[in-house]
């Protein structure tokens, strides 16, 4: 049998692993700057965490789960997404006994579901969690965070859509509502939203098909129904959000589809991804570690997926020009020894990938370089090394420079800032 990766995951390869090294490292930067620390926990967890955190009549919990048992028969399961886990860390080492916690991971998540573009069955996951306030300010925050992020990897276009579920006290009210609405639709929603209507109607909101859009298009709205500090605090959100120059899109049936959500939700979505469209969702979950096991602690996030990030990168045509160029050092056979010590050098002063060619003469060599796509090549022959200099070549134009060693890095980097200017 030829063995090949399963079904819904993806080898992602060279040059493409670098993109994924970059972006990862301009979000590391901004979480730092809004006083983020990282987290990395477990990629598997028991299995309650999920059902009890997620809600058992979520998609995720019903259908999308890869679970498992473990040699002792303990139900374990691959994280479908990335705050349980996190909630669960922040119960388990005390994080709550800080006035403020604020964090932020990034790794794989696992959902067995139909892969699509973007959508895979192990995907990855970036997100922050803040913990400790129920100020409207940090809803703002956490929204400005990952905004500015995406902005810095180059995603232009991209619209917020905003809405509020309230608390538990409204929420129920609010849910009441909805059932007594849509009983009376039950023959236009689909099967599934049919079997959630009394266990969980606010997934009718949430759900895809065609019909069930269509049949919930004038249902009562939640903001309709929110409790006086659930209203303030919505409103405020949407002012600062003002305040702070962010255009937001009120979207009254919009709601995530794990449980653990109230007040604030909130999406960032592309228009240039078609159906699939989401960059990234979040919101409050002020009622989580409290259902977990841990005290009563406000907390809102956002997580966002890195598949479908490249993509609208893709949509977008955006070239991350910031990506270092590779130098590779071409020797005559009786300077092999000079390239490799200038290397290390080169390594040592720069962040360019610096490597070395290996053949029987100048011309296999640069041969390979042409294979590799590399662009700078720094030639070592017989007749440079009288004058202690080197030749550097950029494969893209053919040109070609003497220079000194000490001058090798400025020169490549004052004609690479031709090229972007």
């Amino acid at each position: 049998m030829k063995l090949e990766s399963p079904r819904g995951t993806k080898d992602i390869l060279p040059p493409e692993s670098f993109l994924w090294s970059y972006i990862e490292e301009v979000f590391r930067n901004i979480c730092y700057c809004y006083g983020y620390k990282e987290i990395r926990t477990p990629i598997f967890e028991f299995t309650e965490l999920f059902t009890r955190g997620i809600g058992q009549t979520t998609d995720v919990v019903e259908k999308e789960m890869y679970t498992f048992l473990d040699r002792k028969g303990r139900s374990l399961t691959l994280r479908p997404e990335g705050t349980a886990g996190v909630v669960r860390a922040f119960i388990q080492n005390n994080l709550y006994r800080n006035p403020y916690t604020k964090l932020f991971y990034i790794g794989p998540i696992f959902r067995y579901e139909r892969p699509q573009a973007g959508r895979y069955r192990q995907s990855h996951q970036i997100g922050i969690e803040a913990f400790g306030s129920n100020n409207p300010l940090i809803d703002v925050e956490v929204i400005l965070l990952i905004t500015n992020f995406y902005r810095d990897v180059g995603i232009k276009q991209f619209q917020i859509l905003l809405n509020s579920i309230g608390c538990r006290e409204c929420r129920k009210y609010y849910k009441e509502k909805l059932i007594e609405f849509a009983q009376k639709k039950i023959e236009n929603f689909c099967l599934n939203c049919q079997q959630r209507l009394t266990k969980n109607p606010l997934r009718l909101l949430d759900c895809k098909q065609t019909s069930c859009r269509e049949a919930i298009a004038d249902a009562p709205k939640i903001l309709d129904f929110l409790c006086k500090d659930c209203k303030e605090h919505f409103n405020t959100t949407v002012k600062l959000l003002n305040n702070a120059g962010v255009e937001v899109t009120i979207k009254p049936y919009l709601v995530r589809g794990l449980d653990y959500y109230t007040r604030t939700v909130f999406e960032v979505v592309s228009p240039l991804l078609g159906a699939q469209n989401s960059l990234c969702g979040g919101g409050r979950f002020d009622d989580l570690v409290e259902l977990l096991g841990g005290p009563s602690t406000p907390a809102v996030g956002v997580a966002g997926g890195m598949e479908r990030l490249l993509l609208a990168l893709k949509e977008e045509k955006v070239k991350l020009h910031n990506i270092p160029s590779s130098i590779y050092i071409v020797a005559s056979p009786e300077r092999e020894e000079n390239s490799l010590l200038l290397a290390e050098r080169l390594r040592r002063k720069s962040s360019y990938p610096v490597e070395i060619t290996y053949g029987r003469d100048i011309r296999e060599k640069l041969k390979i370089v042409n294979k590799l796509t590399g662009r700078w090549v720094i030639l070592l022959t017989s007749e440079e090394e009288i004058y202690n200099q080197v030749i550097i070549k950029d494969m893209l134009s053919g040109e070609q420079w003497k220079a000194f060693e000490g001058e090798i890095l400025k020169t490549i980097k004052e004609k690479e800032k031709e090229k972007w200017n």
